[in-house]
């Protein structure tokens, strides 16, 4: 080779480092609507990895990496009694060499899963299900048409077993209407604009009404967003209530129910004087904790360019809390795109993006099975065309792959110890601490702790929240007549003593501090549903004086 060839050979080696450097990440997932497979792209477009599924459990719609290399996908159930598209009704999780570990239907005749799932830190899993209601039922929602409808719900699943799963939370689009057509029927307010807490069932009134198309879950805030492609909005609720205070307009974090928190994309929808803005949306999510805009909300809007030309937005919320600000009769804020990306290209259904710790962003033409990565001045990194549509895909890390444990956080009174790493980082409501890099750490105050770890082969990974609470020599009032019991119990555990005169919550831990569930104001815990082993019960009472117990669960 003469010089002039190896000069030119290294120019473009330096240039290809260069580029090769500015991308994210090791491998990509995608798996094609109604294909058989699912498979994991190096950065130079090769098959690393392939799961390949049997012809009667095709992917209904999206498919993610779990940590550690397993699969939670979406399954196109034959024989639901639901019809459209995507219905699902069917979730597996799916270990790295291909075994079922988790196979669960939830399609009946009143209900079925469709479009999008949200796997959580905790193992559970968020489900979008539609459910049928009557022609009586929508005219006594206060509908002026006499029409079968099929409003969203979501619901969270525990699994239990092989093909066994429990609904241990639940929120209903149904639960939270308004109206202003006729003041005898149900959810009647004379003024829509001043309720966009709620959802006008008289607009764009039909069988298949909202559509949802993608969920995500914000453990820092416990928040649930969502999208809608026929209402042309995303929405945000709290995921902080019980199921109970879910279906009404109070409790929670929020203090709001499960009513909606926030909305942004059709003002209209609400009966606001603003111009909409989404056409078509999917893929509601929040960027993530660890990414440039962490906390923006993110959709990919079909048309939003043109008819022809797809878009991806971010929007700054107007975060008051855990609420969102809104002068009331007005819409909410901001009035346009906080960001938008113009794709490169057009998908008239389904679309996705992830914005990646780097500042890049992975976007996904789903009908063209086109996907790219760009950095933060839009230029292309890298891209690939699929032989299929494909709804998501995601980019990881090796290390997300392949890499160590989850770290699970141990709580020793008022001492937080992490389990054994290289190096440490605590975290407090979803921020670091300044020095707190220790494998133990005694809190200040009371709140969410988090600890993220490097592993001996460089790994990071990020715990599971530790809702944290002082243990104090103090007791609650008359705490001596204090009575918990059986314990051991099969189930049901009974609280007697002064303490029901209090306003007090109860919190379930795991032995790992795993937060279980949280209750308020009850004498009867049922632990019927939980697993057989040890728990931690904490009461607090409204003077944040706490007291613990440990519960054994025998079945």
């Amino acid at each position: 080779m003469n010089k002039k060839s190896t000069l030119l050979l290294g120019i473009f080696l330096l240039f290809f480092s260069i580029t090769r450097a500015q991308q994210w990440g090791d491998y990509t997932l995608y798996a094609t609507q109604n294909g058989t497979t699912a498979n994991l792209l190096d950065t130079n477009g090769n098959i690393y990895h392939t799961w390949t599924f049997p012809s009667t459990k095709k992917t209904g719609y999206s498919t993610y990496m779990l940590p550690g290399g397993s699969l939670m996908r979406t399954v196109a159930r034959a024989g639901n009694s639901f019809s459209g598209g995507p219905i699902c009704g069917e979730v597996q999780k799916v270990d790295w060499n291909g075994n079922v570990v988790w196979d669960f239907v939830y399609s009946t005749t009143t209900y079925c899963t469709h479009h999008d799932i949200c796997p959580m830190p905790n193992g559970n899993v968020l489900l979008i299900a539609y459910e049928s209601k009557t022609a009586a039922e929508v005219t006594q929602a206060g509908s002026s048409k006499n029409i079968v409808m099929w409003p969203d719900k979501i619901v969270e699943i525990k699994p239990t077993g092989a093909t066994t799963g429990d609904v241990v939370w639940e929120w209903h689009a149904w639960d939270h209407l308004v109206q202003n057509y006729d003041n005898t029927k149900s959810n009647y307010y004379s003024s829509i604009v001043n309720h966009p807490e709620l959802l006008n069932i008289n607009y764009k009134t039909a069988q298949d009404w909202i559509h949802m198309n993608g969920i995500s879950y914000n453990e820092e805030l416990s928040q649930v967003c969502f999208s809608s492609h026929f209402l042309n909005e995303i929405y945000v609720i709290d995921h902080s209530t019980t199921t109970a205070e879910a279906a009404t307009h109070s409790g929670g974090k929020s203090g709001k129910g499960g009513d909606l928190l926030y909305r942004w994309g059709n003002p209209p929808a609400y009966g606001a004087n603003a111009t909409a803005t989404i056409n078509a949306v999917h893929d509601a999510h929040w960027i993530p904790k660890g990414c440039p805009n962490a906390g923006y909300l993110v959709g990919f809007s079909n048309e939003g360019i043109s008819a022809t030309q797809s878009a991806v937005f971010q929007v700054s919320p107007p975060y008051n809390g855990y609420t969102y600000a809104i002068t009331q009769g007005q819409a909410y804020t901001p009035t346009s795109y906080t960001k938008v990306h113009a794709c490169k290209g057009h998908t008239k259904n389904m679309g996705g993006s992830q914005q990646l710790p780097n500042g890049n962003m992975l976007v996904c033409i789903a009908q063209a099975g086109y996907i790219y990565e760009i950095d933060s001045s839009g230029n292309l990194l890298w891209s690939t065309t699929t032989s299929g549509a494909v709804a998501k895909a995601f980019r990881y890390s090796k290390c997300y792959i392949t890499g160590g444990d989850t770290p699970i956080i141990s709580q020793n009174i008022n001492s937080l110890m992490s389990s054994s790493a290289a190096s440490y980082q605590w975290y407090f409501n979803g921020s670091p601490i300044a020095g707190a890099t220790s494998q133990t750490y005694s809190p200040t105050q009371k709140g969410m702790y988090q600890v993220q770890i490097v592993n001996a082969s460089g790994c990071s990974a990020i715990s599971n929240q530790l809702s944290f609470y002082f243990n104090s020599i103090n007791t609650l009032s008359d705490n001596n007549n204090l009575n918990i019991y059986p314990n051991p119990t099969d189930g049901i555990v009974n609280i007697e003593g002064s303490i029901a005169k209090e306003q007090f919550e109860i919190y379930i831990r795991d032995i790992t501090g795993r937060l279980i569930s949280k209750t308020k104001n009850t004498n009867i815990l049922d632990l019927s549903t939980f697993n057989k082993g040890i728990y931690i019960l904490t009461i607090t009472s409204n003077n944040n004086i706490s007291i613990n117990k440990k519960l054994i669960l025998e079945k």
